[in-house]
């Protein structure tokens, strides 16, 4: 019987394949290319290209692809065949180190926020040697960056390697003020847990709400939701239980580290979370995943809803980004060790991300601003959209005593006794979980709580990177500079714990206290859209860092502030007319066939029984008759103004536009219709329920 050892990793060229396929000198060149960003060299293109070539055509790959990641959140791909005509009129299979290292896609479909026109059409994707390839179906999918004609990173790639770049770089120099001398790099690792929905596809296939938009767009409450806590961690469902464990193997076979998987708190939700690996790969990765759990679903009769926000009343969606940083020798630069208050270097680091989300708190609520995420954030199911960090109180401690300049008392070992001999005795950890807390410190890296679940991982990722690559400069330039290192690093913790405490907060993040303390006492910015956050990626002080550190150039800038608000303004148009065609040709006919069958039965009624009154019914078509009336009147409310949209001059004003008029002209519409379905007789009803979706999957 074949184990997971024996297929894990089987569709990738990885470490292993090429260690097999690859000459001793080619292998150790790559390695130098990307262990040390070594320049590629065209003679080591192509033999890997002959050896990749080799080895998919003995998995039954026919094409190859360069598989990339444009502005549109999700990953694209044009197939070549490895046919090439021969002189005898059949074919040979070729792949060529030019055909490996670069491809030439048409880009003008793709979104630029203007860095080119649209007949610009030529684009260019560059192999990333860093993130292995892989088999996919047929097609050997060769991970790349993408840019344009001009040069333009037109992806989201390009800029998270570039502010990993920037974050080793300036690491580096920490660790050499430290004494260390042989590290050649720092990384960034992720770990992102995914969490989903799934749902049968007969539903979904009945509901226009799912299918063009990705959440239903009415629906009452059923009766029961998630308020007996009985689904979060709950026994799997055997339907469910097939689908993951199908999902585990397509992933396993993809080289991605599957690890846990569980119900969620809300009905038909659950999670995927997978072992850390670096940024780069795990961005990667867990875009491939998100793809196949719709493939797996489907293969197994259902639909995997990614929307961060597919049903109200019940928790959405989200991604924790667990984000560390370590060396290429394993030392992991966020771990405090045994005793943190005499852990200088890690004290400095963790104050390297301190000042650095509290400076940058901005561009990490822009890095999830999406029109899905704005649903979620702020609601008692996920982070407030204020920014905050919890550490602790062990490192909290710490903190103190540095600021102070007392004596740290350290936290002694608690050991749990649970009353049961039988049980075994373990030690309490120093701090506790916080749930609630945008950025909490989970003992050797950051849990950033704020992606929503659709979303890409590396625009979070590209900001936490750059944004600690600047603090760690800031305390290199200075500590580089100084005449005595000890007294300068001592006095620069301190200084640094001073400046940005504010945005350390240990409590409630769902009190509504918080919320007033952050935002009034502590200065703390509370951007609870996308249409609030989005302008500020072009602030003065966000411009200088980004391109400071090479990471975005000021027009690359512009263009992605560009496409996000006019992402955000698409999203909700469409969620909009969706809502305008649902109202009017299925709920209003509805509502109306039930109320005109309930007249007649009025009619026959009285008809047998003279003066009947009726009470029961005439009452509810009366109800069913006035509410049929508001959804058409607040069904032209919506339809006007979506229309006074074309008055806006530009994407900014739009999504300000959309925000104060169109987000709640269709609330309004919402409310109405799914009173219109508590009251409409069940077979009337043109789209599976609330109850009949949650509950459905066993």
């Amino acid at each position: 019987m074949e184990t997971v050892s024996d297929y894990f990793g089987s569709l990738v060229f990885d470490d292993r394949v090429m260690k097999a396929t690859l000459s001793a000198k080619v292998y150790a060149s790559l390695k130098k290319t990307i262990d040390e960003g070594e320049t590629l060299d065209i003679g080591v293109a192509n033999a890997v290209a002959e050896a990749m070539k080799d080895w998919a055509l003995s998995k039954g790959a026919t094409h190859f692809t360069h598989w990339f990641q444009p502005l549109t959140g999700i990953t694209a791909e044009k197939h070549d065949s490895f046919i090439s005509p021969s002189p005898d009129g059949g074919v040979i299979m070729e792949f060529s180190g030019k055909e490996l290292i670069k491809g030439e896609p048409d880009a003008s479909s793709f979104p630029s926020g203007g860095l080119r026109a649209t007949f610009e059409a030529r684009g260019y994707t560059a192999w990333d040697p860093t993130s292995y390839a892989f088999i996919k179906g047929k097609t050997l999918c060769i991970p790349t960056a993408f840019c344009s004609y001009g040069g333009h990173a037109l992806d989201k790639k390009t800029p998270l390697l570039r502010s990993m770049e920037a974050l080793n770089k300036q690491a580096l120099r920490i660790l050499r003020l430290f004494g260390n001398t042989t590290a050649r790099n720092v990384r960034s690792s992720v770990g992102p847990e995914q969490e989903y929905f799934l749902i049968s596809k007969e539903m979904y296939d009945a509901r226009p709400d799912l299918r063009f938009t990705g959440r239903t767009l009415f629906g009452s409450r059923p009766p029961k939701g998630q308020e007996m806590d009985d689904h979060y961690f709950g026994a799997i469902k055997p339907r469910v239980a097939a689908y993951m464990e199908d999902l585990n193997q397509e992933l396993w076979k993809l080289g991605i580290m599957a690890k846990t998987e569980h119900n969620e708190v809300a009905p038909a939700q659950h999670e995927l979370a997978p072992i850390y690996t670096t940024t780069n790969v795990a961005t990667d990765h867990n875009q491939l995943t998100m793809e196949i759990m719709q493939k797996v679903a489907s293969r197994h009769g259902l639909v995997c809803l990614l929307h961060e926000k597919p049903f109200a009343g019940v928790n959405g969606s989200g991604k924790h980004n667990n984000w560390s940083i370590s060396t290429d020798e394993g030392q992991n630069l966020l771990s405090p060790g045994d005793t943190p208050y005499e852990n200088a270097q890690f004290l400095l680091f963790l104050c390297a991300v301190i000042q650095a989300v509290d400076d940058y708190q901005d561009l990490l609520r822009i890095s999830v601003a999406t029109a899905g995420n704005d649903h979620r954030l702020g609601a008692n199911e996920a982070p407030p959209a204020v920014i905050s960090m919890f550490l602790g109180d062990e490192l909290s401690a710490v903190l103190d005593a540095i600021e102070t300049d007392t004596p740290y008392k350290g936290t002694e070992k608690t050991q749990l006794k649970l009353g049961v001999h039988v049980l075994p005795r373990f030690n309490r950890d120093t701090t506790d979980r916080n749930r609630t807390s945008p950025f909490a410190f989970t003992g050797n890296k950051f849990e950033f709580r704020m992606l929503g679940s659709s979303n890409s991982i590396a625009c979070a990722n590209i900001m936490l990177n750059s944004a600690v690559a600047e603090s760690l400069k800031l305390f290199a330039d200075r500590l580089e500079a100084a005449k005595d290192f000890e007294s300068e690093l001592h006095d620069m913790i301190k200084k640094t714990i001073q400046d940005h405490k504010r945005i350390i907060f240990n409590g409630n993040g769902y009190d509504d206290a918080w919320i007033k303390e952050a935002t009034e006492k502590r200065g703390l910015l509370n951007y609870r859209t996308t249409a609030d956050c989005m302008p500020h990626l072009l602030d003065p002080k966000n411009v200088a860092m980004l391109t400071s550190h090479k990471v975005f150039s000021v027009e690359e800038l512009r263009s992605r502030c560009d496409i996000m608000l006019e992402n955000y303004c698409k999203s909700v148009v469409i969620e909009a007319n969706t809502m305008i065609d649902m109202a009017r040709t299925q709920i209003a006919p509805a509502v109306a066939r039930f109320s005109a069958d309930l007249a007649r039965n009025v009619e026959a009624k009285r008809s047998v029984v003279a003066g009947a009154a009726c009470v029961y019914e005439t009452g509810l078509i009366e109800k069913l008759s006035g509410l049929c009336d508001r959804i058409a009147e607040r069904a032209d409310t919506l339809q006007n103004a979506l229309v006074s949209l074309q008055e806006a001059e530009g994407s900014q004003a739009e999504s300000i536009r959309i925000r104060d008029c169109v987000l709640p002209k269709m609330s309004e519409l919402r409310l109405v219709c799914d009173e219109a379905e508590t009251l409409t007789e069940k077979s009337y009803w043109p789209f599976p329920t609330y109850a009949d979706i949650l509950f459905s999957v066993r």
